[in-house]
């Protein structure tokens, strides 16, 4: 399809070429589609500057008629470019509401269905000022308010700096008239009433301009952490290889032969769940705490709150002779704990719980 040459469809074409350039210059590409104007703004501009565009429609079975919106995207999206079009149909349920359950079906979904390809998505900026509100609302920390990466592996993002309003425009240039989700002015979720509500009467009170604004915070915090993870990985490198180290010296010291190997080598693995105090303590406290957070989510632990990784971060930095640090997960039986003992922070199970 030969797009018009309008300013939204340029700004579009403009911000997938950018993505593609610096991310996937050559290959197919899948497009998350719902039929709404971001994702249909995007299959149009995707399949007009990629090799190979498939769109596909994930069809959560939420609402009645949901199956017939899922085809009318497809047929939108093959006589927008797409080489390819499908409809998955997924259940929605498990923890944390509808919202959340949804989210995860469709991620699972898409993620399935993608063949090895990055799965691009239509969030805009409007979409990057509401994360980064919400996570200011949660109040967990800096990285709570880094909002959405452009690329997530296999997640891409190209329209982070495109206003919705430029997506709307150009389905009305593109002639598509686009799917308005019931869901999408819904007050009973939170997302809803912010986008509907708070950012607009920020606009008034502030003078405008708060989306950009927020989405320009979000940037300019991941640039930030991504060089405090990049800090926290090496020193955290080095605990770990400390840990290991004086643990399989301390089997060589007290077996030998066989033994001594065999030990030494369990060792070197179990040295995964215990990182060296004396390697984490000269690094500054964000630093050590992001290293703590790695070092936990190696070992499934993602839940952590603030108060848990400070707590984490005094059995370092502030020792008083505190005991063990709960840091969720374990069973029934035995809660899992972060220890110190022998110069060095352990992962394990306390079996003492009651």
């Amino acid at each position: 399809m030969q797009l018009p040459q309008t300013r939204a469809i340029l700004e579009l074409r403009h911000a997938v070429r950018a993505w593609l350039t610096a991310f996937h210059p050559a290959g197919s590409v899948v497009v998350a589609l719902s039929g709404g104007a971001d994702s249909l703004a995007l299959t149009a501009a995707v399949a007009a500057e990629a090799d190979v565009v498939d769109a596909v429609v994930i069809d959560h079975q939420l609402q009645t008629g949901s199956g017939e919106v899922a085809h009318a995207a497809c047929e939108k999206a093959l006589a927008l470019g797409a080489a390819s079009a499908q409809v998955v149909q997924v259940d929605v349920y498990g923890p944390g509401g509808m919202e959340a359950a949804a989210r995860r079906a469709r991620y699972d979904a898409l993620d399935a269905a993608r063949m090895r390809r990055p799965v691009l998505l239509g969030h805009t900026l409007d979409d990057q000022a509401e994360t980064v509100l919400l996570g200011l609302a949660r109040g967990s920390g800096g990285r709570s308010i880094q909002g959405m990466c452009a690329w997530d592996e296999p997640w891409g993002r190209p329209l982070l700096g495109v206003r919705r309003s430029v997506t709307r425009q150009a389905c009305i240039d593109l002639g598509v008239l686009a799917y308005e989700d019931p869901h999408n002015s819904n007050p009973d979720f939170t997302r809803v009433r912010l986008r509907s509500e708070v950012l607009p009467l920020l606009d008034e009170v502030l003078g405008g301009g708060v989306a950009p604004a927020l989405a320009r915070t979000a940037t300019q915090l991941r640039e930030d952490g991504a060089v405090l993870d990049a800090l926290a990985d090496e020193v955290l490198t080095q605990a770990l290889d400390a840990a290991a180290t004086t643990l399989s010296g301390t089997a060589a010291t007290t077996l030998s032969g066989t033994a001594a190997t065999t030990l030494s080598g369990t060792a070197a693995t179990a040295g995964t769940k215990s990182v060296n105090i004396d390697t984490l303590k000269p690094a500054a406290p964000p630093v050590r705490r992001r290293a703590l957070r790695m070092w936990l989510r190696s070992h499934g632990v993602t839940a952590l709150t603030d108060k848990q990784l400070r707590a984490l971060d005094d059995l370092v930095g502030n020792w008083r002779g505190q005991g063990a640090v709960a840091v969720g997960g374990g069973s029934a039986e035995a809660r899992l704990v972060v220890t110190r003992e022998h110069g060095r922070l352990s992962l394990d199970l306390d079996r003492g719980r009651s």
